[in-house]
């Protein structure tokens, strides 16, 4: 194992922008699983949905997929009421919503798979956008555009749903049936209506960060599946239902990720997100930020 400080410092760096990439990532998980107590064990698939309609936009109409991603959001978020509906109707009304439910949303996520394969193929995409290319220095620390942008972008989301959730009447609600479902009808609100625009949050980020994957790496129609353990990992990590603790955990994830594959080797680093999970159980069961 080498060290230096200049392979800590910019290891450090890395791993700070990778999760803020991971808290996009993991967010529409902390809605669903967290506050929903919905396994969208579908959400990566979703993910990769946005990164091809990335790569459509850029390569197809000549947009770039930083400015079509809000385009991408709305239509995700309008998507994702359509499909909690179909996911209600069928199972969470009849109280068929955990090994039924789990099935509904494999099959979901394999036909979503399928379809990028017959329409794309199975090779790796990438768009070129030539500003990404650019890398700044700071000190002995190297900043590339290509993975700052992307956190960045995730950082922000974040911050602007947490803003919605704790400002806002519906936002509010959201978090109340996380806590009580019975205690969103004494306030005067759906918590059917609320779930779904609930959900909708929850595909739309997805599909944000499916726009942030491809801008930092190549993408396939079943890369998605790498990141199922780590989302799973850094909503558990984070306290389940709180959005802060996501991007907290996010953060140290990827830092613990870049130490690992910098000292270690990229062949250690999937193995993290479990280990950092299995601890997380064993020792604060709740998370950093859970109650």
């Amino acid at each position: 194992m080498d060290f230096s400080w200049d392979l800590l410092l910019n290891a450090v760096a890395s791993g700070i922008m990778l999760g803020g990439f991971y808290a996009a990532v993991a967010i529409g998980v902390t809605i669903a699983f967290g506050m929903l107590d919905i396994v969208n064990i579908a959400h990566p698939a979703f993910i990769v949905l946005g990164s091809f309609l990335a790569y459509l936009s850029i390569n197809g109409l000549g947009i770039d997929p930083f400015l079509s991603a809000g385009v991408f959001a709305v239509a995700g978020f309008l998507f994702g009421r359509v499909f909690y509906r179909a996911y209600y109707y069928f199972f969470e009304r009849r109280g068929d919503d955990s090994l039924q439910g789990l099935a509904f949303f494999f099959g979901i996520m394999f036909i979503v798979e399928i379809s990028l394969v017959l329409v794309f193929g199975v090779d790796y995409r990438l768009i070129d956008l030539p500003y990404l290319a650019r890398t700044y220095e700071i000190g002995v620390v190297q900043i590339p555009l290509r993975l700052a942008a992307p956190c960045v972008a995730g950082v922000a989301m974040l911050v602007a749903i947490q803003l919605y959730m704790s400002r806002t009447f519906t936002g509010r609600a959201i978090l109340a049936v996380a806590q009580d479902l019975e205690a969103v009808r004494f306030v005067g609100a759906d918590p059917i209506r609320v779930k779904e625009i609930a959900f909708g949050i929850a595909v739309g980020s997805a599909i944000i960060a499916g726009v942030l994957l491809i801008v930092i790496q190549s993408v396939e129609p079943s890369i998605g599946r790498e990141f199922i353990g780590r989302a799973f990992a850094i909503c558990v990590l984070g306290g389940m239902t709180s959005l802060p603790g996501t991007l907290i955990a996010a953060m140290i994830l990827g830092i613990a990720e870049t130490m690992t594959s910098t000292f270690f080797g990229p062949s250690w680093s999937p193995a993290v997100a479990f280990g950092l999970l299995l601890a997380t159980l064993a020792f604060r069961p709740a998370g950093i930020l859970g109650r």
